[in-house]
């Protein structure tokens, strides 16, 4: 089946950076728009970023400017750079998989910003 794995969570200081990865298995990638979503406790999930193929992007207002997604359509690679953390965006992380027929979701991954 679908595989979406995560890595690259961590506990940063307010200010740092994390870099999250997500690979994809046994998907037609190009056919997937690809995003990052986060719940902090007690919230619900919410969208940070999303990439089509052609790399149209979109980002929740809250990381603008601080936050990248890219993907790499060969190697089937999903990134979300974060820069400039602040312990709002602290929260389980998942890797999202979107098309016209279906949607899968990773397993997810801790960030945790705190000083």
């Amino acid at each position: 089946q679908v595989q979406l794995v995560e890595s690259g969570g961590g506990f940063v200081q307010p200010g740092g950076s994390l870099r999250l990865s997500c690979a994809a298995s046994r998907i037609t990638f190009n056919m997937y728009v690809m995003g990052w979503f986060r719940q902090a406790p007690g919230k619900q999930r919410e969208l940070v970023a999303s990439i089509t193929y052609s790399r149209n992007t979109n980002y929740a207002d809250s990381v603008k400017g601080r936050f990248t997604i890219s993907r790499d359509n060969a190697q089937n690679t999903v990134v979300l750079q974060m820069n400039s953390l602040k312990p709002e965006d602290t929260g389980v992380y998942y890797c999202n998989a979107r098309s016209a027929t279906a949607n899968y979701w990773g397993q997810g991954t801790q960030v945790t910003v705190s000083s």
